[in-house]
C-alpha cells in the first residue's frame, strides 16, 4: 500500500532529533554521510518525501496509538544516496494524519 498523500513529517523530528547529536541511539553521523546536517533539515524532509511517495508502504505492528508502517529505500542526500527504514503511525484517531517517526539505516 501507498502512505496517506496527506503525510506529515513533522519538522522538528528532523531539525531536533535525527540531525542533532545524541548520546543514545544517534543517527546524526549516519546522516552527515549523505550529506544531510542541521543546516539543512529541508533536504532531509524532501529526501523522506520522495522515498514515501514512490516506496510502497509494508504493515510492521499496532498498538493503542495507531498502524506502524515501514517505508524503505534510498533517499538522496547531497553528498551520497544512503539505504534507510523510514517509520510512519497511521493514528487511531481519525482527526489524525500519518506521520513520520522516525529514520534508521537499513539492515539487509
Amino acid at each position: 500500500m501507498k502512505l496517506p498523500p496527506d503525510f506529515v513529517i513533522p519538522y522538528q523530528k528532523l531539525a531536533q532529533y535525527l540531525l542533532i547529536p545524541r548520546a543514545v541511539d544517534d543517527k546524526s553521523k549516519f546522516l552527515a554521510q549523505g550529506g544531510f546536517t542541521a543546516i539543512n533539515p529541508h533536504r532531509l524532509e524532501e529526501a523522506i518525501r520522495q522515498l514515501a511517495e514512490s516506496e510502497e508502504a509494508i504493515y510492521d505492528q499496532s498498538n493503542e496509538y495507531g498502524d506502524f508502517y515501514r517505508v524503505e529505500g534510498m533517499i538522496h542526500g547531497p553528498s551520497h544516496s544512503l539505504l534507510v527504514t523510514t517509520i510512519w503511525i497511521i493514528p487511531r484517531d481519525a482527526k489524525e494524519q500519518c506521520r513520520f517517526v522516525t529514520l534508521k539505516p537499513l539492515r539487509r
